[in-house]
């Protein structure tokens, strides 16, 4: 593996064939999609941390989608990247989807993992308040955070059977820088859709059922908005939240590797 800095952004390289390009979400990290490199073993993997995110939190400038969506397009641009398989959680798959707007020839398919066109209002004031909390509090607010995102964000199941998922959401957020994280949050409350029915590449959606983020039927509503998509699909995966490639790591393992290998 090879980790490369481009503009303070920090991208994870490794393996070899057809090239697939990960993007976390909000408290997130490359190591969101480490549970799903079984099913990437013959892929060329690039995992890009967002602006703002884990080990790319000292990035300087306002934060916004289109902000994102012009550090991917960099990232690829320095690392020569021309084409691939974009996977995407949660934020991410908002970066994504204006990505995939912008960029169709880039984009050889979507898979998003609790995906959302953009946070309706409730969650856009919980958005705010959240990056409020993590400026004016710090590591103290960041640890409340995540103990509050452990309870909403995964399925009950998650929490009585999987300690190290729980274990696993719980590192990711609170070792988030609290002021990148304010940022993020900030550029997340503010995110618009992308026009998806620009879309043309092949999508695939998955969600849990006990998602609150991304809740089936608003899944379901996004993937009716893909009429030019060359083929979508919406999986729902039972006893889980929203983090799915965690929670359901085997699940998704299996969803992601049948769909690529179709494409």
């Amino acid at each position: 593996m090879t980790l490369h800095l481009i503009d303070r952004i920090a991208a994870e390289d490794e393996g070899q064939g057809p090239l697939v390009v990960c993007v976390h979400g909000l408290g997130g990290s490359a190591n969101t999609f480490t549970p799903l490199m079984p099913a990437l073993a013959r892929h060329r993997v690039v995992r890009i941390e967002l602006p703002g995110s884990a080990r790319s939190h000292r990035v300087e400038g306002a934060l916004s989608i289109q902000g994102f969506v012009d550090a991917l397009v960099r990232v690829c641009a320095r690392l020569g990247l021309e084409s691939a398989h974009w996977l995407g959680h949660s934020l991410g798959t908002i970066v994504c989807q204006h990505f995939a707007v912008q960029q169709a020839k880039a984009v050889k398919s979507l898979t998003l993992f609790g995906p959302l066109m953009a946070p309706p209002e409730a969650a856009r004031t919980a958005v705010a308040a959240r990056a409020l909390k993590a400026r004016n509090e710090g590591m103290v607010g960041m640890h409340e955070i995540a103990q509050a995102l452990v309870q909403s964000g995964l399925s009950n199941d998650t929490r009585q059977r999987l300690p190290l998922a729980v274990a696993y959401v719980r590192e990711s957020l609170m070792r988030q820088d609290p002021l990148g994280y304010a940022r993020t949050c900030e550029a997340l409350a503010a995110a618009q859709a992308a026009p998806v029915e620009n879309i043309t590449a092949p999508v695939l959606l998955l969600t849990g059922d006990e998602d609150t983020v991304s809740p089936p039927q608003a899944v379901r509503s996004l993937c009716d908005r893909l009429h030019a998509a060359k083929s979508r699909r919406v999986v729902v995966l039972p006893r889980c939240g929203h983090w799915a490639p965690v929670e359901r790591p085997e699940e998704c393992q299996r969803e992601v590797r049948e769909f690529l290998s179709a494409q």
